[in-house]
């Protein structure tokens, strides 16, 4: 076997010592994966939990919830109504911890009402190089993450989702609108929208991978640098689109599309 299979194998293993575990699912490319999975082991004693918020764009929660439908598999959807509390809306740096605590806290308390023995999430290997407050919340609430236990990179995840059918081997990576805006700005769902209305602009366009950074009335877009020529063809389209969508200046960052970039303010 190869060591990618072990890895596949392990994970399967560690789903089967479960015997009965909620997934909580986004819809993206890792949280789609293990449910996949988690419902191949565990069948009927496997279901989802989606939180669904303002910080979440509308078209990845109808895919998520439109895979469940296909695939035969328990969801449940409730919203964790995060801008309530006053810290997550203050948006400090560790904004994800506290999140991730209210949310998860949540998603562990219908797991156990459901008679799941485990909450699991999809962090990857990959996630322990970034800077990321939020996987401290998930270890004090006692997810268990069984991609990162098995091994599984995101490349992995990639892979074995193609082999598997999922067509969501190849979906861009996307993370909570939150992620766009500064630390210390506050969060409101106005701004949310604002942001989301921008990224579909963006989606429409043709765009995959991408990001709408909100500095006040300012947009800074990031995408692929390999889109960055086509952009710059498409800019009265993309900057009136994204005007349009409340926001009074629109630039580019030269450095093109990357994870975690409002993280380049922490030392």
């Amino acid at each position: 076997m190869t060591d990618l299979a072990d890895r596949f194998e392990k994970l399967k293993s560690i789903l089967r010592d479960a015997g009965s575990a909620a997934v909580a699912f986004s819809g993206g490319v890792d949280s789609t994966f293990l449910l996949s999975v988690a419902k191949e082991v565990l069948g009927d004693k496997c279901l989802a939990i989606t939180a669904d918020s303002p910080v979440i764009p509308r078209h990845e929660m109808e895919a998520a919830v439109a895979f469940c439908k296909e695939h035969g598999i328990r969801q449940i959807v409730f919203d964790p109504n995060v801008l309530s509390d006053a810290v997550i809306r203050s948006n400090p740096a560790d904004r994800c911890y506290h999140c991730k605590k209210a949310v998860f806290g949540k998603m562990m308390t219908m797991a156990r009402e459901n008679g799941a023995a485990y909450l699991f999430d999809g962090t990857n290997k990959d996630d322990e190089g970034d800077y990321r407050p939020g996987m401290k919340a998930l270890d004090e609430l006692g997810v268990r993450s069984p991609l990162r236990e098995a091994g599984l990179t995101k490349s992995d995840i990639r892979g074995l989702s193609k082999e598997t059918g999922l067509d969501t081997w190849d979906m861009p990576s996307f993370a909570c609108l939150a992620t766009r805006i500064p630390y210390g700005q506050e969060i409101t769902p106005e701004l949310l929208g604002k942001i989301e209305k921008a990224e579909t602009v963006l989606r429409e366009a043709g765009f995959k991978q991408y990001r709408v950074r909100a500095h006040g009335d300012l947009a800074r877009i990031e995408v692929a640098l390999s889109d960055m020529n086509r952009l710059s063809e498409m800019r009265s389209l993309i900057s009136e689109g994204i005007r349009n969508a409340g926001f009074r200046y629109v630039t580019v960052d030269l450095e093109g599309y990357r994870t975690g970039s409002m993280n380049d303010v922490l030392s």
